[in-house]
């Protein structure tokens, strides 16, 4: 049967790859990578010499077509994002609904599991993960505002990703909109700089503007029920 590998890589420390994935990566024809120079530094430091091809979010539909063509040709293909788990969160959810929209049973899509940078927060936040929400990265502009109040009445753990860019300014809404509640950033997760800051939105505002030169990375916001 045609097969389809949906592979997790690390999301900082390049030892966190799995055995599993390290063979899949020799024995498959081509890894589709978000971006070819980030995974071929994984590639290399285990000295793979498969090749790799772009699939990203601004790839276009003929990008698809190409890849369907190349399964159609018997080619093993595997599907990898930057860091962490492919379709969390990532582009790579859209070409999965194609092939199984385009290839129903005859091709097998497996999971091989691995790092997930919303896991590896919450295990070391504290907080209780029996019940979460994830929302992934919140939108810019457009409907920011309104999750933000669905966060302060939600009664589960809400976690979400953002970008150094956005980190002040989503502490600002926190702050304006729910004040009290316990708050959970983590960032640069498995990386040197690893760390991880608790305590109300202005508790954590307060810290980053202290240290300006920790607004970097991509970061975990987890919200306490």
């Amino acid at each position: 049967m045609k097969t389809f590998y949906v592979i997790a890589t690390p999301i900082g420390n390049l030892e966190d790859i799995t055995l599993r994935a390290l063979r899949l990566f020799k024995e498959v024809d081509l890894v589709l990578c978000e971006d070819t120079r980030v995974t071929g530094k994984l590639l290399a430091k285990y000295e793979i010499k498969t090749s790799t091809m772009s699939y990203h979010a601004h790839s276009k539909i003929q990008k698809i077509d190409k890849i369907i063509e190349m399964i159609e040709d018997d080619k093993t293909l595997a599907l990898v994002s930057d860091a962490g788990t492919p379709t969390i969160s990532d582009p790579g959810s859209l070409l999965v609904s194609k092939l199984r929209e385009h290839f129903g049973e005859s091709l097998k899509i497996v999971a091989v599991p691995g790092p997930s940078a919303l896991v590896s927060a919450l295990s070391i936040s504290g907080l209780s993960s029996d019940e979460f929400t994830f929302l992934g990265f919140l939108p810019h502009k457009k409907g920011r505002e309104t999750l933000f109040k669905e966060i302060a009445e939600s009664k589960r753990v809400v976690v979400f990703y953002e970008s150094p860019h956005r980190i002040l300014k989503a502490l600002e809404k926190m702050i304006s909109i729910f004040p009290d509640r316990r708050i959970v950033i983590a960032r640069e997760i498995t990386k040197i700089f690893e760390e991880v800051i608790s305590g109300t939105p202005k508790d954590v505002q307060d810290y980053f503007l202290s240290n300006p030169s920790k607004v970097k990375g991509e970061f975990v916001v987890m919200v306490g029920a």
